[in-house]
């Protein structure tokens, strides 16, 4: 694979893109999913077992799904991908803003904040450790999971263990397999230097 350098970089390249829009995406679809859950307890369950459900839908079959709509596409791929970090990062950002002590709210709100200003200036940060922890959760998921979306041609690495595997030529497959595992574990590390950055007080993870 030596002179196949600049190929492994646009595959490694594309496999970035894709995780990093799938938790993207499920980032900005929970968070508000995780804030209405928080306020409204009776939309709990209907949430938790609506990404539940999509959670546990296998992949290949949730892209024969997807793919009368949408074709074999990169939105194929996305929204695949996304709907699966959905589960994590909601039950995530509902434990952190559980979280959050009752006393400490009833301080913002005798300083005068009103329901929005404490959520985006009290709660959310003080929710950030526990909806980080979610996030690298989702991150090294989807990591795995881009690898799947090559049999629709939108698979990052995952075309160099697909096309190892249909020529039943080992060295693709390993060079894939093993630049996911690096990608998944530098995406852990480096998300977790972003978490204690974000919250110096919380001192570990």
């Amino acid at each position: 694979m030596s002179g196949h350098g600049a190929l492994i970089g646009e595959l490694a390249r594309q496999h970035v893109e894709l995780t990093a829009l799938a938790v993207a995406l499920g980032l900005v679809i929970s968070l508000p999913l995780a804030v209405a859950v928080h306020r409204l307890r009776p939309l709990t369950s209907p949430v938790l077992a609506a990404t539940g459900t999509l959670y546990t839908i296998p992949s290949l079959a949730l892209f024969a799904l997807l793919v009368p709509w949408t074709g074999l596409s990169r939105t194929t791929a996305l929204i695949g991908l996304t709907s699966y970090t959905l589960l994590i990062l909601v039950r995530n950002t509902l434990a952190g803003l559980d979280g959050v002590p009752a006393e400490v709210r009833d301080a913002a709100t005798g300083m005068g904040y009103g329901r929005l200003r404490r959520l985006l200036a009290v709660e959310l940060p003080l929710a950030v450790p526990v909806i980080m922890a979610g996030v690298r959760i989702a991150t090294v998921t989807t990591i795995g999971l881009v690898t799947v979306a090559a049999l629709i041609g939108h698979g990052g690495l995952g075309q160099l263990i697909l096309d190892g595997l249909n020529r039943d030529f080992r060295t693709p497959l390993v060079v894939g397999s093993a630049l996911s595992v690096a990608m998944a574990a530098i995406a852990d590390v480096a998300l977790l230097g972003l978490q204690r950055r974000l919250t110096p007080w919380a001192g570990g993870e």
